[in-house]
């Protein structure tokens, strides 16, 4: 039986969220909202299956999904009664910068 987590978007992972929608948007209009939508389509993938991502560094509870059509993952904790979503994060830059947060 599957059990149903619900999701939270930390402050920062969501703060990160609102910086790249808005700094693609200003390199082509509508290509933030592509980037929204591609972000937000993982996140429900990883709501209706948790253990979809690959495990991200050395703990077995942080997970990563790569996010369709642009150099980002969502890195997100599993946690008893939720799913946190720690970071939004760029692949190329500052690798595991995000590993602090819980």
């Amino acid at each position: 039986m599957r059990r149903e987590r619900g999701v939270r978007i930390a402050g920062p992972a969501s703060e990160e969220f609102t910086e790249a929608v808005r700094w693609y948007e200003t390199r082509r209009p509508g290509l933030g909202a592509e980037l929204y939508d591609a972000v937000n389509a993982t996140i429900e993938g990883i709501e209706r299956q948790p253990e979809i991502g690959a495990t991200a560094y050395e703990d077995p509870k942080s997970r990563r999904v790569l996010v369709a059509r642009f150099p980002y993952h969502v890195v997100y904790r599993l946690e008893d009664d939720e799913i946190v979503i720690l970071a939004i994060a760029h692949m190329k830059r500052r690798p595991g910068f995000w590993k602090h947060r819980s």
